[in-house]
């Protein structure tokens, strides 16, 4: 991969120190499962193994209803430039009640059960560690998920070595990885508040939502919130003026009406992840597992 240098030469170094320190602890656990969503995180995380390891590395990812469309894709195009052996993995969170009640805790149960399959096929491949891209941002906000990883002994490299998001998205530019630029990719349960049920049928509607604005106007961020018969967007901050025309909010309101919301909103605040967790009293924060 190509190495595009458009960080300064303190970052530069600073960067290439953290990342040592992820080839070293990687090539100290021998062989290595990376959960790869196809994100920029899990990305970094697979070409470093790659790095580390060379073929004892092996990138899986999972192919659920709660994947945006298109992402199963991209993982396995960033796999194939990566060079990384990669493995699809069929789950249905759907089947889990915990999962589909939906609790401030659901990513928790989500991850639980995803990570029996990722220990089975670490087995059938003889791979010794799981790892996943957690950064050091993530642990320190509401992450059940990462909880979940951390107690089935899943390594987050990225946030041992503190590596932040803006260092990841560096570190990847300056490797050339094709995601380096690429806006974080939720699953579609992140889209309905906590409490309200998870159905396939949901699931399907603001994947279309999403899918139906995009072919309207060019956004990079965006979530469509399903508040039950109320459609809450959110596009990137500084992208919010792109629909500030009478005509397009007319198109993306009848979009949306066709596929059963009754009202059709615009969150003033736009995009920034999390934001379902915005009410909550009490959140989860993880501790990551040091290697």
């Amino acid at each position: 991969m190509k190495e595009v240098g458009l960080v300064g030469n303190a970052e530069r170094e600073q960067l290439s120190r953290k990342m040592s320190g992820v080839l070293e602890k990687i090539r100290k656990r021998g062989s290595i499962l990376v959960a790869m969503s196809g994100g920029v995180d899990s990305s970094l995380v697979a070409l470093l193994a790659k790095m580390a390891v060379g073929d004892r590395a092996v990138a899986v990812t999972a192919d659920s209803k709660t994947l945006p469309p298109g992402e199963l894709e991209e993982a396995k195009r960033v796999a194939e430039e990566i060079g990384i052996r990669h493995v699809v993995v069929k789950v249905n969170e759907l089947s889990n009640p915990d999962f589909v009640r939906n609790p401030p805790d659901r990513c928790y149960h989500c991850k639980k059960e995803l990570i029996l399959k990722l220990k089975e096929i670490a087995r059938e491949h003889n791979l010794e560690a799981i790892v996943d891209g957690t950064n050091a941002d993530d642990m320190k906000v509401h992450r059940p998920g990462a909880v979940a990883l951390i107690e089935n002994g899943v390594y987050s490299p990225l946030a041992d070595v503190d590596l932040t998001k803006v260092e990841v998205r560096a570190l990847a530019e300056m490797l050339g990885l094709p995601t380096a630029d690429r806006p974080s990719m939720a699953c579609l349960s992140s889209r309905f508040p906590y409490g309200r049920e998870i159905t396939e049928q949901g699931l399907r509607r603001v994947a279309e939502a999403e899918r139906a604005i995009r072919g309207l106007v060019e956004v990079r961020e965006l979530r469509v919130r399903d508040h039950g018969n109320l459609a809450r967007i959110e596009v990137g901050r500084d992208e919010r003026k792109l629909l500030f025309n009478t005509e397009l909010l007319d198109l993306i309101a009848q979009k949306l009406k066709d596929l059963g919301f009754s009202y059709v909103t615009m969150d003033l605040q736009g995009y920034r992840s999390g934001s379902m967790d915005e009410t909550l009293k009490e959140k989860t924060i993880p501790k990551p597992l040091k290697g």
